[in-house]
């Protein structure tokens, strides 16, 4: 009896004070609002801004695709149309501008007003775009987004994703899978290394021999291409030469690179051989035509080590640049003919950094974009003192490797918490003045064993890399300091909405709301479980009895439930559903779980909410699920 008495002398004094005169209690402004990258500037005002049904897309005509893709995203993530008009915004609309003289913005910044519309005005297209993924970004969280002005702008102008499709194909749907996520994130490059030793994976009709079986047809290249136009990514090719050539010299097998000793090279082309340079002519104006990007990858990495053992280069070298040249200015002559190329059809030549220094006679051309990976040869800030542009390309910690039996991962906490597009592998760094040469980063997936991972472990693998490279490029105040807490923006935020669950094809639960009785860390929620990542996953506190509920929406019949065990499983656990959330039936108990996968068939039931309950643990952690499936009858 105490402690109600006391509570309601609280709630009477409440009251009474509620009633005398005086100034309202001020509403406390809303803070800054989850989004990757984070907003630049945020001013948080009072209450919320609700989407509802009747929401519509307000566009300058001038933004008619990046209102089209819009709606499709919000059809993706609201399961409804959204209509779209040119004029006459009212209250519950969201506004797309074109207009703003706020010079700060750049090319691909924007203003954000949220009070009972939301409006985005920018100076261009790309800036609307990318205002479009805030508000996208946000709505996929929850239907309202809380009322204030932002201004948003990204440091670097490079931001992106390489893929090593030469050595292990990927599927065209994956890759437009990836053109959505990389604009999710406010990323806008991606780099397709099509060629390598184990495949050339793009069709040729000047070369059909040396393509390999799997590859790209031109007509997906050209669709991919359109898809990421629309999303605001450029797509660059590299076709790399002249070492990395094994799937074409395979076929020319007179142009391998032989030593003075009869050692043949099977992935260097000869530079001393006319016929290289033809071939590799061919190369060049087969696809230059095709790739509407302002840029073009000769490659130009690994090449010879040892020229001593290749006099033919030595003369080669002489003949064509004078009696002082040495070995390496034959290949460094080859990076300025192949330029030459790519220059005279309109477009600027990207190369790797690691061989281009070391000549007497040629220095590499300062109109060449340096891609920088590894601290071989020159310094970054020599690369820029020579005239370069430059991008930070540095192994760690962009690089995500298939190697023989293991994957090397970005180091996302380092790269998180310390790292910035400005330092080099090495530790090495820019000076002040030289960091608006360098042009950004991207993640990079380099399929040394191709075998190694799945194109599906592969996105679960490099979702948070990704995350991470999108915050630091961007370049904004960050949310969060650490990267434990920004694993929780990061499971906010989630996928965009047209992310695929193909791998789950009738999945009830696929991206629906979840609710959980603890968490291991912040690094493992619960919505890990329902995201269609077999990499992603919730962990339990370590506890028998925890639980984990997805909530289908709607009252649905239940025939089916996998649940996807990571090495913290349920030895004993019940799966249950239920119309309200409160009375459970059980539908299946399991007594002498072993982990691994659980397909749990011929189930009968019904229910808006299913549960997972566990009973015993196998183990002495918690619960872990990488996916927890629900299957209708």
């Amino acid at each position: 009896m105490p402690r109600l008495r006391t509570l309601v002398t609280a709630l009477a004094v409440l009251a009474a004070s509620a009633a005398l005169p005086g100034p309202a209690l001020a509403q406390a402004a809303n803070p800054k609002p989850q989004t990757i990258p984070a907003l630049r500037e945020w001013t948080g005002g009072t209450g919320d801004f609700t989407f509802a049904d009747t929401a519509r897309i307000v566009r300058d005509p001038a933004l008619a695709t990046t209102a089209g893709v819009f709606a499709d995203d919000l059809t993706a993530r609201f399961g409804r149309p959204v209509a779209q008009v040119d004029s006459g915004a009212r209250a519950g609309d969201v506004v797309l501008r074109l207009g703003s003289t706020d010079t700060a913005l750049g090319e691909e910044g924007y203003a954000l007003s949220v009070t009972d519309r939301v409006v985005v005005t920018a100076r261009t297209d790309a800036g609307a775009f990318y205002g479009t993924r805030t508000v996208l970004q946000l709505l996929k969280q929850r239907t309202t987004i809380p009322r204030g002005t932002a201004r948003d702008w990204p440091l670097k102008r490079e931001r992106g994703l390489m893929v090593d499709n030469g050595r292990k194909y990927f599927t065209p749907q994956w890759l437009a899978d990836h053109v959505r996520e990389l604009a999710y994130l406010k990323l806008n490059y991606l780099h397709l290394h099509l060629t390598d030793n184990l495949g050339f994976r793009i069709e040729s009709e000047k070369h059909p021999e040396y393509v390999s079986a799997q590859h790209l047809t031109k007509q997906q290249v050209r669709d991919l291409i359109a898809l990421a136009a629309k999303y605001k990514i450029t797509v660059v090719p590299e076709f790399d030469a002249p070492g990395h050539m094994d799937a074409i010299l395979a076929k020319h097998p007179d142009l391998k690179l032989v030593s003075s000793g009869g050692t043949v090279n099977h992935g260097f082309i000869d530079l001393s051989k006319p016929a290289a340079y033809t071939l590799i002519k061919d190369i060049y104006d087969e696809y230059l035509p095709l790739f509407p990007a302002p840029y073009f990858h000769i490659g130009a990495d690994e090449y010879v080590t040892d020229y001593a053992a290749y006099p033919q280069l030595l003369t080669h070298a002489r003949a064509n640049y004078g009696p002082t040249a040495n070995a390496k200015d034959t290949y460094l002559g080859f990076v300025n003919w192949a330029n030459g190329i790519v220059r005279a059809a309109g477009k600027t030549t990207r190369a790797w950094n690691d061989g281009l220094h070391g000549g007497s006679a040629v220095r590499v051309n300062p109109n060449i974009v340096i891609e920088f990976w590894y601290k071989y040869g020159l310094s970054p800030q020599q690369h820029v003192d020579n005239g370069h542009l430059i991008s930070n390309e540095s192994w760690d910690p962009t690089y995500y490797v298939l190697y023989n039996g293991s994957v090397g991962r970005p180091n996302t906490t380092w790269g998180y918490e310390t790292w910035n597009t400005n330092v080099f592998q090495g530790n090495q760094t820019l000076n002040a003045a030289s960091q608006t040469r360098n042009l950004g980063s991207k993640i990079h997936v380099w399929c040394d064993y191709p075998a190694g991972e799945t194109e599906a472990q592969i996105a679960s693998g490099i979702r948070d890399p990704l995350r991470m490279l999108a915050q630091q490029t961007w370049g904004s105040p960050k949310l969060v300091s650490t990267w434990s807490a920004f694993t929780s923006v990061i499971a906010s935020v989630g996928r965009n909405p047209a992310w695929p669950s193909s791998a789950q094809p009738g999945n009830l639960a696929f991206g629906k709301p979840v609710a959980v009785s603890s968490v291991e860390t912040p690094a493992f929620p619960g919505v890990n479980a329902v995201d269609g990542d077999y990499g992603s996953r919730w962990s339990s506190a370590y506890s028998d009895g925890e639980w984990i509920t997805v909530d289908l929406g709607a009252t649905r019949q239940v025939g089916r439930v996998k649940l996807t065990w990571e090495t913290a499983y349920g030895r004993a656990y019940r799966v249950q559903s239920s119309a309200d959330g409160v009375a459970w039936t059980t539908l299946r108990e399991v007594t002498a779980g072993d982990g691994g996968t659980d397909e749990l068939t011929g189930l009968s039931g019904s229910g808006r909410y299913v549960r997972v309950q566990g009973v015993t643990r196998a183990t002495t952690w918690g619960y872990s699920l990488y996916e927890f499936e629900v299957h209708g009858a």
